[in-house]
């Protein structure tokens, strides 16, 4: 299993950064290689992304399942390959640190099921870090945008 796990401060109390971590909509397009997403219930959406890790060019269609909302702490997902044999998990947890700063801390686990996992294993494992990163840079960078106190 590759995990990636990666804190961004966050200019914005914890509350305005909960009202943006709770709504799927608006942090699903943030995802590295994002194509696009569709809400199926409050817990349950579906996302294509683009993967492309070196020699592994590929669509994938995720099911993310929200596990848990915790207002205004976090947010845990489980997340399964619909066109792949991927499963995973990851989290939103937050932390205020003052009246005006939170501290965003975005985690990821992915793991193959696949044939070919001896393969896709060690790209997975190179990939799921940096997603992880980029997923939460962005998530703070457009929190800072919309609620930060200047």
């Amino acid at each position: 299993m590759s995990t990636g796990t990666f804190e961004k401060m966050v200019k914005a109390p914890i509350e305005d950064v909960w009202d943006f971590i709770r709504t799927i909509d608006q942090w699903a397009p943030l995802a590295p290689g994002y194509i696009d997403h569709t809400i199926i219930n409050d817990e349950i959406s579906q996302w294509t992304i683009k993967i492309d890790a070196g020699m592994l060019k590929k669509k994938l269609h995720v099911e993310i399942e929200i596990r848990e909302w915790s207002r205004p702490n976090y947010v845990t997902f489980e997340l399964r390959g619909l066109n792949e044999k991927l499963t995973g998990s990851g989290s939103f947890l937050t932390e205020g640190v003052s009246a005006i700063q939170t501290k965003i801390i975005g985690s990821l686990s992915i793991q193959s099921s696949s044939s070919l996992r001896k393969i896709i294993t060690p790209l997975i494992e190179k990939t799921v870090p940096e997603m992880t990163r980029e997923l939460t840079l962005n998530v703070g960078s457009e929190i800072e945008k919309h609620y930060s106190i200047r």
